[in-house]
């Protein structure tokens, strides 16, 4: 359990606050390419760490993120114009008097003011760095002097028309929503279903890569992994560790990368992030994006994860981009009881929704001060230390960790794979990996430290 002292530094992130500080330092997730798709398009609204913004691109496809109240009498910027000037001038113009702001927050025309004023030289209104890679537009929100280059996850060489980023919002604190992708125990139960016994043994329950599909027996075989944990520069990775039915040692490598990133175990490794950015402290936006313009060349495990099971997913026409809703607590998840008796452990048909069912269930902020912890909590317990520390460490003048530019993000991966007797799992989708020597080899030698 934490305090509630500590619970709050935890959870609570506007501009003041430790946490808040601390995750400024970083380059986050701020909205979808998908969503300033095109010059002088919508502007949108965008609410980040409890500050209101608006995003647009402009006539000459710059990404502005500025401050959604006007600096002159405070309407709202998501109401303005996006547009040129004949001066050639461009930027998104408030519809109360006129005045005009460029991507850089510049006060570029003011219209109201006689011609021979000065007055816009003197105005700005506030406004972020941005940089798009890899389908998301990024923003730094901390100290200009603090700045660090761009955390480059595999997405600058990524071709555009292989990007895909998701967006999707649960209404609760992003702890809570993060803590999910760390807890490899509740996949045998929250995500089961009753058909994974009639899975047949397709003879891949022995050391190496199994299938998908026996992976699925594999959790619901052995509902109490064991969990161990290895600190790493950039966070840490665990592994959830499993018996499979015929007595082998199966291991899920799930890695953690400050502040909010995270890697989930799949076959025969992973690059995919799930991403979980404070709106505001009971908010958050659950992006996803991929790294990498080929995964699983080889195409181990088969059928893909889901192909055999019940369960629907969230998605749009296109697959990517801001996913909608379907299910929420106004109508129970869509929960039925007949289905969780017969067919599926939660009864839930979506299984994104599954996990929102569970943590929106917790409350905006849930009082951690009443937990009681378990050994299969030890990656969630190890993630609140090393976010408290930091934020400590911040406030006591330390430099927060794994910011560097020159750090090989890259080569964060997670893994899944059936061990040899005596093997170590600590190996699994490094750069010393056989497998992700051959099919993903590292862009760089990486530098230790951070």
């Amino acid at each position: 359990m934490l305090s509630e002292r500590d619970n709050a530094l935890l959870t609570r992130v506007g501009p003041g606050t430790p946490m808040g500080e601390l995750l400024r330092r970083y380059w986050t997730p701020a909205l979808l390419v998908s969503e300033v798709p095109t010059p002088e398009c919508a502007p949108v609204r965008v609410r980040l760490f409890g500050e209101d913004l608006v995003a647009f691109r402009d006539a000459r496809g710059r990404v502005g993120l500025i401050q959604e109240n006007c600096p002159h009498r405070g309407a709202s910027l998501y109401f303005g114009r996006n547009e040129a000037g004949p001066d050639g001038t461009c930027g998104l113009r408030c519809p109360y008097h006129g005045w005009q702001f460029d991507a850089d927050g510049a006060c570029i025309d003011m219209p109201s003011e006689p011609p021979t004023s000065t007055f816009k030289d003197r105005v700005r209104a506030k406004a972020y760095p941005v940089h798009e890679s890899g389908g998301i537009v990024w923003t730094y929100m901390g100290p200009a002097e603090h700045m660090t280059p761009f955390r480059d996850f595999g997405t600058e060489t990524l071709r555009p028309a292989n990007a895909a980023a998701t967006k999707i919002h649960t209404p609760c604190n992003w702890v809570q929503a993060m803590e999910g992708n760390l807890d490899t125990s509740h996949i045998s139960w929250l995500h089961q279903w009753e058909g994974v016994e009639q899975i047949p043994d397709d003879g891949s329950d022995k050391p190496g890569y199994p299938t998908n599909a026996m992976s699925w027996k594999f959790w619901r075989h052995d509902r109490a992994p064991r969990l161990e944990i290895e600190d790493t520069w950039y966070g840490f990775k665990y592994a959830g560790i499993r018996t499979t039915p015929n007595g082998h040692t199966h291991v899920r490598v799930t890695a953690y990368c400050y502040p909010f990133f995270t890697v989930v175990a799949a076959l025969p490794f992973s690059t995919r992030h799930g991403v979980f950015v404070p709106i505001d402290d009971h908010n958050t936006a659950r992006f996803t994006f991929v790294t990498r313009d080929v995964e699983n060349p080889h195409g181990i495990g088969g059928p893909g994860l889901f192909e055999r099971t019940p369960f629907t997913h969230a998605r749009n026409e296109q697959g990517t981009g801001v996913l909608p809703r379907v299910y929420t607590a106004e109508n129970d998840y869509g929960i039925d009881r007949d289905v969780q008796r017969t067919v599926t452990y939660s009864g839930v048909a979506e299984f994104v929704s599954q996990d929102f069912m569970v943590t929106e269930s917790m409350g905006p902020i849930y009082d951690r001060s009443q937990e009681r912890l378990g050994t299969s909590d030890k990656a969630i317990i190890r993630m609140r230390r090393l976010l408290l520390g930091a934020a400590r460490g911040l406030a006591d003048g330390a430099p927060p960790p794994a910011v560097d530019g020159d750090l090989d993000y890259r080569g964060i991966r997670s893994a899944e794979k059936i061990l040899e007797p005596g093997a170590d799992w600590r190996a699994l989708g490094t750069d010393d990996d056989p497998l992700v020597r051959e099919t993903d080899p590292p862009a760089r030698l990486p530098r230790a430290g951070g």
